[in-house]
């Protein structure tokens, strides 16, 4: 099953075809596409029986993030060894959790403001809880899973690296539009092989990035069981799995991404997400603290 949000409302998409399911349900569900992982497996089960001689063609302009708002959203760091050796780090014992804050969520077509200094690309699949997990065995975690879409975390380097540890991650991964996510929402029942799916990168015509989720360290039932150990997973959550080798900013010379870049995200049978970015007009954010700074204390 594959599901989307096309011009806010939750659609089902088949053969190139998308059916509004509040109007095909007669208004069992709801248009919200958030809604409906709180009834995730009532919603499969009917979505089983839908009859898309209805349906039109998706207007793909109109795609959204198939999450709009997602609760929680988890981000796991260094979860490729390529990406660990690149990064000049070691293995890690347990997998390395941050957080990328809900309002920085867009659509897989926007246009996304430019902060100024080092924005990075680090393609990713991305896990969609189903429904609520807590302390779920590692052999149960697919359990738990509603689906999987395509995702970009999206990472300006200076802020995230700013100060001594501990540094702003969070912050530098989630000014706004730096979580996009799309084009459809996947249920893993439609892969070949759940575990091994190809992600890649390429911008402005360039390959960056290209490897499959089997090399992930960490993958992602046991994700879902160890993030479930700590607090609970709810409906709609969200859990972005790692970045491979490539990005721009542990390259010689650096390749980060500029407002004349096209950023082109690809996940095997999910699709693709295409961006691009325009300059804010507005000071970098460390520029703007250190001048506040500098006149509290003259």
């Amino acid at each position: 099953m594959r599901v989307a949000n096309q011009s806010g409302r939750l659609t089902l998409i088949a053969d190139g075809r998308a059916l509004d399911v509040d109007t095909a349900s007669g208004g069992l569900f709801s248009s919200d596409p958030q809604q409906i992982f709180e009834r995730w497996d009532e919603f499969v089960s009917w979505a089983k029986t839908v009859d898309f001689s209805d349906a039109e063609p998706i207007v793909e302009s109109e795609l959204q993030a198939p999450v709009p708002r997602p609760g929680q959203i988890f981000a796991v760091g260094v979860n490729y060894a390529d990406h660990v050796e690149e990064s000049g780090l070691e293995l890690p014992d347990a997998p390395f959790v941050f957080t990328k804050f809900p309002a920085s969520i867009t659509g897989p077509y926007d246009t996304i403001e430019h902060p100024g200094g080092s924005v990075d690309f680090e393609v990713e699949l991305v896990a969609v809880i189903g429904k609520e997990a807590r302390h779920v065995p590692a052999d149960k975690g697919w359990d738990y899973v509603a689906g999987l879409t395509l995702g970009q975390d999206l990472s300006e380097r200076e802020l995230q690296l700013s100060g001594p540890a501990p540094q702003q991650f969070s912050l530098g991964k989630s000014f706004a539009g730096f979580t996009p996510i799309g084009p459809v929402l996947v249920t893993p029942d439609e892969f070949d092989d759940r575990d091994d799916i190809g992600v890649g990168t390429v911008l402005s015509g360039e390959l960056m990035q290209q490897s499959r989720t089997r090399h992930l360290i960490f993958p992602i039932p046991v994700l879902v069981s160890y993030l479930s150990s700590i607090l609970p997973l709810r409906p709609g959550d969200l859990i972005f799995t790692g970045t491979p080798a490539g990005i721009g900013f542990t390259r010689e010379p650096k390749r980060l991404i500029g407002v004349d870049d096209e950023l082109v995200s690809r996940a095997d049978g999910i699709g693709e997400m295409r961006h691009r970015f325009t300059a804010t007009g507005r000071p970098h954010p460390l520029t703007t603290i250190s001048k506040d700074l500098r006149s509290i204390h003259v």
